[in-house]
């Protein structure tokens, strides 16, 4: 595996050092750890030994590789006149300050065999370059040389998971038909409003085109639509309780307007603004609508109780208990309107709160005991 190695100059007061000793730092102990091998590691074939011993055991520790980065280094100063070693010198597995005062040592325990005035540090990395400092204190250091991997595991990797995910755009339908489909039907739209001259018009088409998608992906309309085009019991009564629910819905806000109607067909224009905003008149629209509303939101509740009940599916608990939840929400709605419509005291409100609340944490409990015992405990497992 190749390598490329850029260089720092440190600098140094003098204009040529005599006698440099090429350090490799590996402040991690992967030489110790992996390959077995005791620091500090001094002499050009102990070193490669060292290396070719860590790249046996793990191909992809880029430490071996700086390794043998300093003993090219090594050899280019030895080339150019200089009295030069090259040595390995490692910290702890956990690094730290142990780890640290580790190399210090093994460079102090170097430089009392090899008197070297100036260091060469080679590294893999900005970790290993951070004992730079440490070293410093004991070595002056001329120049450091980090080792860049031109093909790095990281790197590999990201352009396999990249080329996988394009590929399941590109074949798998689950996600072409939202990535390509969506942008090539805007392509083909605007290539036909485009030599049609309509390029003012297209921009509306595109923009509705394109929030219609997002907002079918965001509810789940297209899964819903594929879960009914092969319906089963649950979903025939799954879909004609949604239909009669929204239905009910629409039937509500009729019989509001329509419970409004007379007070705001007998204004004036400039009054009918003061009516709607009137607290009277909301709480008659309120109270006009509610009764479809609850039918309808009813409806749908029912419908998927019913769904979940042939399914024998324990969601059918959360269903019931919306059913209790909206009868007891009925009656507080219900009392709602009369203090803004006959302006009766909110205290109005406290029974019919307390009542419900009562209804709502008794079933609550008879149900989840039930299904408790009826599932082993189990009442959430669906």
């Amino acid at each position: 595996m190749s390598i490329k190695e850029t260089g720092i100059s440190k600098g140094s007061t003098e204009t040529k050092t005599s006698r440099l000793l090429v350090i490799c730092v590996d402040r991690d102990d992967d030489i110790g750890v992996k390959a077995g091998v005791t620091t500090p590691v001094v002499g050009r074939n102990a070193c490669i030994e060292a290396a070719q011993r860590l790249a046996l055991e793990d191909p992809e520790d880029a430490d071996s590789n700086s390794i043998f980065a300093a003993v090219k280094t090594f050899e280019d100063l030895v080339s150019k006149g200089y009295q030069t070693e090259v040595a390995i010198v490692s910290g702890t597995e956990r690094k730290g300050v142990q780890g640290d005062e580790k190399i210090v040592s093994q460079v102090k325990a170097i430089i009392e065999k090899f008197s070297a005035n100036g260091a060469v540090i080679v590294s893999d990395g900005e970790d290993d370059e951070s004992v730079i400092p440490i070293i410093q204190n004991v070595l002056p250091i001329v120049s450091v040389k980090r080792v860049v991997m031109r093909v790095s595991r990281s790197v590999e990797y990201s352009y396999a998971v990249f080329g996988r995910y394009l590929k399941a755009i590109a074949f798998d339908s689950k996600y072409s038909k939202f990535f390509l489909g969506v942008p090539g039907i805007l392509l083909v739209i605007g290539g036909i409003a485009t030599v049609l001259g309509l390029t003012r018009e297209i921009f509306a088409v595109l923009v509705s085109v394109l929030g219609g998608a997002f907002l079918i992906r965001a509810f789940d309309v297209d899964r819903a639509w594929s879960h009914w085009t092969k319906p089963t019991p649950a979903g025939f009564i799954r879909i004609f309780t949604l239909v009669a629910g929204i239905l009910l819905i629409l039937a509500s806000i009729m019989a509001g307007i329509n419970a409004v109607n007379p007070q705001i067909a007998a204004a004036k224009p400039d009054t009918i603004l003061k009516i709607v905003l009137n607290k009277q008149t909301i709480g008659t629209f309120v109270s006009g609508m509610i009764p479809f509303l609850w039918m309808g939101i009813g409806c749908m509740f029912g419908g998927s109780l019913l769904s979940s009940w042939f399914r024998g599916s324990m969601r059918s608990i959360t269903d019931i208990l919306r059913i209790i939840v909206l009868v007891a929400l009925y009656p507080i709605v219900l009392q709602f309107t009369e203090t803004m419509t006959k302006d009766e005291s909110p205290f109005t409100l406290i029974p019919p709160l307390l009542i419900g609340l009562a209804a709502i944490l008794i079933s609550a409990s008879l149900l989840f005991r039930k299904y408790r015992r009826k599932k082993g405990g189990d009442v959430l497992s669906e």
